[in-house]
């Protein structure tokens, strides 16, 4: 992509910033809410873009400058200043370019948004909620981590630990784009708290991450919807047990049922498990997106096709392995304990890189 391409491109996208700037401040516009909540996302979406064009200008204009001094100049150590800078701004250019062809790449529009986390025991029984347990801990720690907030929708606890299957709401900065990757079958390889002959076994637990619909991102009628009330189970203190607290909506159309326990109070709940049932509807029509991508980009078939294993956890060995890119780590210990960053980086860069790839075909 040449400087001129570059540079008529961002120019392009500048004139729709300031025209998107000015229709915000329309009335009109103002009073079409779901129209005015579009506009602003596109309006932040389009910032860094606008910031890069001012930089890689400035980048253009010194380049010339230096080059024109280069030319002009007779003073050796003016010369040799003007040399070094040049090539300062050169591989700067060149950095700038590479970092602007990818956010010229059109991001999915998902990720941005808050996420819905699921985690389910698979196969291996006991252990295999044990290790849901465990999975549930990794992810609240990198998510306290990363300064984001977890509220958890619904569970239902193992016979002798762990979880049969557990949901909460993630809220923070870009929290989809990020935790999309963990979507899929995630592997134990460990002797299990339950075998008394030391040996190892294999386990697994299932892994989805939805992108939770906004308000606007599907029209919800209330007339579809049948809610039950029952008391919550597990812990929480009597008034969550003995109350009618805890909420089950079903969508009568699509059949789909969703249920919240955790809250004391009943609104909260209804609520938490409104927006559930908004995201489950949503997917199914996003689903259909995932499917389309799974098939073109490898780090991306955990979201696309949710039964496909995508890691190993191996404590004989101390080893993770993502299946996806063939990487292994010797630090299980700190990806148990919520040290997700070079994993999820590592696939990030291989996502970037296909990503490239496809817009140069």
């Amino acid at each position: 992509m040449s400087d001129n391409t570059i540079l008529s491109k961002l120019e392009g996208l500048r004139r729709k910033f300031e025209e998107i700037g000015q229709q915000i401040t329309d009335p009109q516009v103002m009073s079409d809410m779901k129209r005015y909540v579009s506009l602003n996302k596109e309006y932040r979406d389009l910032e860094p873009l606008v910031e890069a064009y001012d930089k890689y200008k400035n980048i253009l204009s010194n380049i010339t400058s230096a080059k024109s001094m280069l030319t002009t100049e007779k003073d050796e150590e003016m010369r040799e200043m003007a040399k070094m800078e040049l090539e300062t701004l050169e591989t700067q250019q060149e950095q700038l370019e590479e970092e602007i062809k990818l956010m010229l790449i059109p991001a999915d529009p998902q990720d941005r948004k808050n996420a819905v986390v699921e985690i389910r025991a698979g196969t291996g029984g006991d252990e295999a909620s044990i290790f849901a347990g465990d999975l549930f801990r990794m992810y609240t720690k990198y998510i306290e981590n990363r300064g984001w907030k977890y509220e958890v929708n619904h569970f239902s606890e193992g016979t002798v630990g762990g979880y049969k299957e557990i949901v909460m709401n993630v809220t923070g900065k870009g929290v989809y784009g990020i935790l999309k990757y963990e979507s899929g079958v995630h592997r134990v390889q460990r002797v299990p708290q339950t075998e008394t002959q030391g040996r190892v076994h294999t386990s697994a637990a299932t892994v989805a991450v939805l992108p939770e619909a906004e308000e606007f991102d599907i029209d919800l009628k209330m007339e579809d919807i049948r809610k039950d009330t029952f008391c919550s189970s597990g812990p929480g203190g009597q008034s969550v047990n003995t109350t009618y607290s805890a909420i089950r909506l079903t969508h009568i159309p699509s059949g789909i049922v969703v249920q919240c326990q955790d809250q004391k109070s009943q609104l909260k709940n209804f609520d938490n498990a409104l927006a559930e049932l908004r995201t489950r509807l949503y997917n199914l029509e996003y689903q259909k997106y995932l499917d389309d991508i799974s098939s073109k980009r490898k780090t991306m078939v955990s979201t696309g096709d949710r039964s496909a294993k995508i890691r190993t956890y191996n404590y004989p060995q101390g080893r993770v392995t993502d299946h996806r890119i063939n990487l292994t780590l010797y630090n299980l210990g700190a990806v148990i304990d919520g040290d997700l960053d070079e994993l999820i980086e590592q696939l990030q860069i291989a996502e970037n890189a296909e990503r490239l790839k496809m817009s140069e075909v």
